[in-house]
């Protein structure tokens, strides 16, 4: 086992193609990551996850701290034995469900104390225990423990969110290290969280305190929680230009295809969101022309595929008619399907962002994805 590494062979402009390399594995970059919150990405198998290109995921701290518990997993071998899946993971560190429970947690310098939203137990989490949590379910990635304001936000709010995140994140590091050894005998390494809102100074502060840690890479933190269109695009690329050129760069919670483009245009590598398989259990199917609400009567009789260049199982074997039917009906192959296409997109958009970036067109690339992607206005023909 050779353990994390991260490099950047590509460029164009800001946009960065690059590898990072944990002991489960090659990811290509810039990388879309599945939400996996409860050690299984909704709906699929690890083999169907696989069939649709992604190669590393996200877990949820938080949900797998209170159920089966992460002594429960850490003794069934950890997350990547415990759920079958062999590629590379990453897990958050539970503080953006904690912060997002805000009428049932009461923070202090310590951590956040807070009521389990199963059975209204109180628990305590602080950057010593995430750490802890995060060790024992044997991530190749672990997030440190910070503190996420939603916008708006008063600046003294941003400012003190700031500090704590600092002062959090030393004591993360001292708690887990920069990287370890998980017992399964892979490699674990530490990402620091930069957070500061839409405030340019606080996020240069953010930078300043945090880069000096020396972690194998940094998230931008604190953005998609209220702020606008505009914003989340301006402050994602002003805040990737203040991270180390030769770490990795991981915009947390953020999905929409435009706001990845416009972030891979800034200089980020990573991305995760819940939005493409929240989406598919809903019905909602992303495409190269925009977004097609399967529950829409037009689709009733409609025998042509979801999308004719897209290769996965829905698109190769089935209409966009059974699969308005399997949701109209409440069958459970139907948000399955529906997953395995919006994942399928999202890995297919992520190659073609890289080959875009290899090929020094990614400007070009940009435009003219967005130009089919907006021409019906979101609506598929």
């Amino acid at each position: 086992m050779s353990g994390f590494s991260f490099e950047v062979f590509a460029k164009d402009g800001a946009a960065r193609r690059g590898r990072l390399r944990t002991d489960h594995g090659s990811v290509e970059t810039p990388v879309f990551m599945p939400v996996g919150t409860q050690a299984t990405v909704k709906g699929l198998t690890v083999d169907q996850l696989a069939s649709t290109g992604a190669r590393m995921i996200l877990a949820n701290t938080y949900h797998l701290y209170l159920r089966p518990t992460h002594q429960r997993i850490q003794s069934l071998g950890g997350l990547h034995r415990f759920m079958a899946y062999d590629g590379s993971m990453l897990t958050d560190s539970g503080g953006f469900q904690v912060f997002s429970l805000s009428d049932l947690n009461r923070l202090s310098e310590e951590g956040v104390r807070f009521r389990s939203h199963l059975d209204g137990s109180e628990h305590f989490l602080s950057p010593e225990s995430s750490m802890e949590i995060q060790a024992a379910l044997g991530a190749d990635v672990v997030m440190a423990f910070d503190h996420c304001v939603a916008l708006p936000a008063e600046e003294k709010m941003v400012e003190e969110a700031v500090s704590r995140t600092t002062r959090w994140a030393k004591r993360c590091v001292g708690a887990f290290g920069p990287r370890r050894r998980h017992e399964a005998g892979h490699e674990q390494v530490l990402f620091g969280i930069m957070q500061g809102g839409v405030l340019k100074s606080q996020r240069e502060r953010s930078a300043r305190e945090l880069t000096p840690l020396d972690l194998a890479g940094y998230a931008i933190g604190g953005l998609s929680v209220g702020e606008s269109k505009e914003d989340l695009h301006r402050m994602s690329a002003f805040s990737a230009a203040l991270l180390p050129q030769e770490k990795p760069r991981y915009l947390m919670g953020v999905g929409f295809p435009e706001d990845i483009l416009a972030a891979v245009e800034g200089g980020v590598d990573m991305f995760d969101c819940v939005l493409p398989t929240r989406m598919a259990r809903n019905g909602t199917l992303m495409t190269h022309e925009g977004r097609l609400a399967l529950r829409n009567a037009r689709f009733a009789s409609d025998e042509r595929p979801v999308e004719e260049s897209c290769s996965c199982l829905a698109c190769t074997k089935h209409t966009r008619a059974y699969l308005r039917h399997l949701i109209i009906a409440g069958e459970i192959l139907g948000p399955v399907l529906c997953t395995l296409h919006n994942l399928s997109f999202y890995q297919t958009l992520m190659a073609e962002i890289r080959q875009a970036i290899q090929n020094r067109a990614f400007e070009e690339y940009q435009a003219s994805f967005l130009a089919r992607y907006q021409a019906e206005n979101g609506r598929v023909p």
